[in-house]
Formats: structure tokens, C-alpha cells, sequence
């Protein structure tokens, strides 16, 4: 009996043990993680870059598109700037990554919005989906690209009557001056550098 005891405690004490190492297991994947180094000078370039670089293309398109109240100004461009200037070593952020994800993406966007209008549950679903197996076959993932195809479906009238041109304007424009910002700001500092050339000897 008292060995029927002990072994049954003894069984619900290991079942605590492995419930206990699956927690902190489970906790440890939201360690810090950071391919930026944490340094003021690094923190400030970023914040530098990213206003320059969306202040730029507000000024762009208010000046040159006649966008007054800035709707072109899409919500893309600010998720592109975290990468482009706080995480600049990112694969994810290179150029080619930003020209070439969100132009593709856009695409997309509009071309299911064209097919599927009249359903936009489907057509939302299908814009994201298909952007990101296209960015992933081309090699341009680019995450914010899955936002600038969203938007070319549930975006305002004024979005939906460019049509194609949504692609050249706000996106290319945008994801260009993004870039041009990028290259300048990025390779002021001496600790910076962009695009990231490491990254290409990895692969080599």
C-alpha cells in the first residue's frame, strides 16, 4: 500500500516537474531578440531616418500629387519604415525586399479587387494570401507588402479609381523615396550601413 502511495505521488511530482519545464520553456521564446545593436546612437538614427523618410513622402504627394488630406499616404509606409530604418540588417528590409515586395503586392491587390469586388471577404483573403506566396516564389517577402495589398481592397473610392495606377502611385512612389531616405540616412554613422552586404556572403 505504501509503495502504491509513493509511487502515485511520486508520478503526479514528475508530471508537475514536466509541466513546469514546459512553462519556462514556453516563456524563454519571448526573450529579447534584436538583430539591431541596443545603442542611443543607433536609436536615433532610426528615429531620424523614419521621419525624414514618411515627412518625405507626405511632402511628396501633398506638393507634387495634389494629395491634401493625404489618404495616399498609406499605412504600409509606416510599417516599412520600422524595418528600412530600426531593423536595416534584416533580410526583410533590404531593397530589393521593399521595391520589390510592395510593388508586386500591389499588383495583386488590385487585380483581385477587380476580380472579386463583390465579395470582399474573399477578395481581402485572397489580396494577402496570394501577395505573399507571389513575394515569397520572387524572393522580395517583404511584410508590409501584405498591408499595401489589403489596402487596395478595403481602401477608400479614391483608391479604388486609380486602379493599376495604385501601383505607380502612392506605391512606388512611396517605397522609392522610403528607399532613397534609406540609403542616405543609413550610411551616415559609421556603425550603420545599408543595404546590408553581409547578408549576401551568408548566402554565397
Amino acid at each position: 500500500m505504501g509503495a502504491c502511495l509513493e509511487y502515485k505521488y511520486g508520478n503526479r511530482r514528475s508530471k508537475s516537474k514536466i509541466s513546469r519545464l514546459k512553462l519556462k520553456n514556453f516563456f524563454k521564446q519571448f526573450k529579447k531578440v534584436n538583430t539591431e545593436p541596443l545603442e542611443r546612437s543607433n536609436i536615433i538614427w532610426s528615429w531620424i531616418g523614419s521621419f525624414i523618410g514618411i515627412m518625405s513622402i507626405a511632402i511628396f504627394h501633398r506638393g507634387v500629387l495634389g494629395d491634401e488630406d493625404l489618404s495616399l499616404v498609406i499605412g504600409s509606409f509606416g510599417a516599412s519604415a520600422v524595418l528600412v530604418y530600426g531593423a536595416i540588417h534584416s533580410p526583410l528590409a533590404q531593397p530589393r525586399n521593399l521595391i520589390g515586395g510592395h510593388l508586386l503586392s500591389a499588383l495583386v491587390g488590385v487585380i483581385s479587387y477587380k476580380l472579386f469586388f463583390g465579395n470582399l471577404l474573399l477578395c481581402s483573403a485572397f489580396a494577402v494570401a496570394t501577395s505573399i506566396l507571389v513575394m515569397q516564389l520572387t524572393l522580395t517577402l517583404h511584410p508590409p507588402g501584405g498591408a499595401t495589398a489589403l489596402i487596395a481592397v478595403l481602401g477608400s473610392e479614391h483608391i479604388h479609381n486609380l486602379g493599376f495606377i495604385y501601383v505607380l502611385y502612392p506605391v512606388f512612389t512611396g517605397s522609392l523615396i522610403l528607399l532613397v531616405i534609406a540609403l542616405i540616412v543609413n550610411n551616415i554613422p559609421k556603425h550603420r550601413a545599408y543595404p546590408d552586404r553581409t547578408l549576401k556572403r551568408k548566402k554565397e
